[in-house]
């Protein structure tokens, strides 16, 4: 039900009306708990990074590239569940409960594994800048017959004008998006250890 109500709240078309109804209550009801809806916005936002916090149990990461992937890939992974939440995420900047367990956990482990404090921090950032922007553009990603005619139309292109659009066609255009997320998330990270290496 919690899912569900992350995802129904992250909608454009929601009002505290709604979600009084959902919840068998009434607005009134639910202004008691909350002071307004960006409150309650803070408290959607809150309740998705639940996904992404480590769990006691969880293994040790044995690097801090193993954590900081790891760290990624579940945050990734949420965002895919529930993309209605993306603009609530983009307009803020997550500061209930978890989304500071979030924060801390991971700073404090790339700290721990080797990253400078400041250098940890930067990472943690960068990494969730991305993770975010990829996934607004991943809720909008063309079908696979729409990124064949793109493709098509890339390797159509004149090739004195464009020759490295068209000699990389199949690669802007065929990669499944979970490849290019990894990929791309391997760029950041390779150049958070060259940065890590001149310090």
């Amino acid at each position: 039900m919690a899912a569900q109500l992350v995802d129904e709240v992250g909608t454009n078309e929601f009002t505290m009306r709604l979600l009084a109804e959902r919840l068998h209550s009434s607005a009134a009801m639910l202004y008691r708990h909350v002071a307004s809806k960006d409150e309650l916005m803070v408290y959607v936002v809150d309740r998705l990074l639940a996904e992404v916090t480590e769990a006691p149990g969880d293994k040790r990461p044995q690097s801090w590239q193993d954590a900081a992937r790891r760290i990624a890939m579940r945050f990734h992974r949420a965002l895919s569940q529930h993309p209605n939440v993306l603009p609530l995420l983009a307009a803020q900047v997550p500061i209930g409960p978890n989304g500071l367990a979030v924060r801390e956990q991971t700073i404090g482990t790339l700290v721990q594994l080797g990253l400078p404090p400041r250098l940890a921090a930067r990472a943690y950032t960068t990494i969730a800048q991305y993770i975010v922007g990829f996934a607004a553009l991943e809720s909008n990603s063309p079908t696979a017959a729409h990124a064949s005619a793109i493709a098509s139309y890339y390797r159509e292109l004149d090739t004195d004008t464009y020759p490295h659009t068209v000699a990389a066609a199949d690669a802007l255009t065929g990669t499944p998006l979970e490849d290019e997320f990894a990929e791309g998330l391997q760029l950041i990270l390779d150049g958070i250890d060259r940065a890590r290496r001149k310090r």
